[in-house]
């Protein structure tokens, strides 16, 4: 896979994306946010993929937006401004909506600076890890900006409604610890351990798990966990663990645990979510 602005790897099962603006401390553009949203479709339609790690490039993961252009950086009515904010690409999307939809867990891997929309991009990712060297912050009140990418939705739901309001109201940047004891990282490393450990991560999820339902398992708890109560999600899983119930992979998992083996699950993302899935897009 061939992009500018990112890389694009495939390890094994594991899909390795890697900001990649170094000179720039990885500057988000419209197009790094475009092809960010294409590596996503791909790695969401390709079957060998089960799980996405996300990177940085040299000594940040992503400094925020490219404001390169001075005082008019966001200011759209100008060619840089409008950069910052533009897609391109014939499957570009939007980023954000990318990972989230994605059926393939996502790992951010934060090595360095994470400022802006450098760690908005990571929220609605499954799970974030930081090297201690790592600055954080939502700085948009210091920019006179509103927080993006969906961030005033997901950070709530990560980290609670009061750490939320004292990162983003204040607009400081805060280090890794800070993070980890907030909720926002799950774990802090050396920059040595970081992608080994997030490599570790994803076997977790990956090396003994249905890759059906971990697709399903992830859209749950992501679109439940707000629900002010059980019912609606009781309509669906009910339904659903029954049609999966007489799919191999449910007979795959009971058979390899009667028979203490790793197990084998033949059923693919592509081809075999029940029919229940999307939820979403039938509800009234």
């Amino acid at each position: 896979m061939s992009y500018e602005q990112i890389t694009c790897e495939i390890d094994g099962p594991l899909m390795i994306l890697t900001l990649n603006r170094p000179d720039k401390l990885n500057a988000y553009t419209g197009t790094m946010g475009a092809e960010v949203a294409d590596a996503f479709h791909r790695a969401d339609e390709d079957d060998a993929v089960r799980a996405i790690i996300v990177t940085g490039a040299g000594r940040a993961f992503c400094a925020g937006a490219d404001v390169s252009g001075g005082a008019k950086s966001f200011d759209t009515s100008g060619s840089h401004g409008a950069g910052v904010f533009a897609s391109s690409g014939q499957r570009s999307g939007r980023f954000i909506e990318a990972i989230f939809n994605c059926r393939k867990p996502s790992i951010a891997a934060i090595n360095g600076a994470a400022v802006g929309v450098g760690i908005t991009m990571t929220l609605p990712m499954d799970v974030r890890i930081a090297a201690d060297g790592a600055r954080i912050g939502f700085i948009f009140a210091r920019r006179g900006l509103v927080p993006e990418a969906g961030s005033a939705w997901f950070l709530p739901k990560l980290v609670g409604l009061p750490q939320s309001l004292r990162w983003c109201l204040s607009g400081r940047t805060f280090d890794a610890d800070e993070a980890h004891k907030g909720g926002l990282v799950s774990e802090v490393v050396t920059s040595a351990q970081l992608m080994e450990r997030a490599r570790q991560i994803a076997a977790e999820m990956t090396s003994e798990t249905s890759a059906v339902s971990i697709a399903l398992t992830r859209q749950m708890l992501w679109r439940f966990a707000g629900a002010p109560d059980p019912f609606e999600l009781l309509a669906i899983d009910k339904p659903m663990s029954i049609e999966r119930g007489g799919h191999a992979d449910v007979r795959e998992g009971v058979q390899s645990f009667m028979e203490k083996r790793k197990p084998a699950f033949p059923g693919k993302v592509s081809q075999d979510m029940p029919s229940q899935y999307p939820w979403w897009r039938t509800a009234k």
